[in-house]
């Protein structure tokens, strides 16, 4: 995990997508967000607390209060990645 920049505050479904919309609050100190980043669930450990992870794009402006980050990753379930490990281990045999 990284540096804690906020807190999420809001979490609704969209009840014509049924899309997660997370609504989070971002220490003053940490706004310079680029506005080509993307935000991710992931978990600490292995049964760990899950967090959003923002990774920083390159773009020269950057995220104003409000805006969408709309480059998102759904959270990875253990079970699946093992699934998927233990599936390619049979292909390769």
């Amino acid at each position: 995990a990284g540096v804690p920049i906020g807190r999420v505050s809001s979490i609704v479904v969209d009840p014509e997508s049924f899309e997660a919309m997370v609504t989070m609050t971002i220490e003053e100190r940490f706004n310079e967000i680029p506005l080509d980043s993307d935000a991710g669930i992931y978990t600490s450990g292995l049964l760990g607390e899950k967090y959003i992870g923002i990774s920083n794009g390159g773009a020269p402006d950057y995220l104003e209060e409000g805006s969408e980050i709309r480059l998102t990753q759904s959270s990875l379930v253990l079970e699946k990645l093992i699934s998927q490990f233990l599936f390619s281990q049979k292909s390769d045999e």
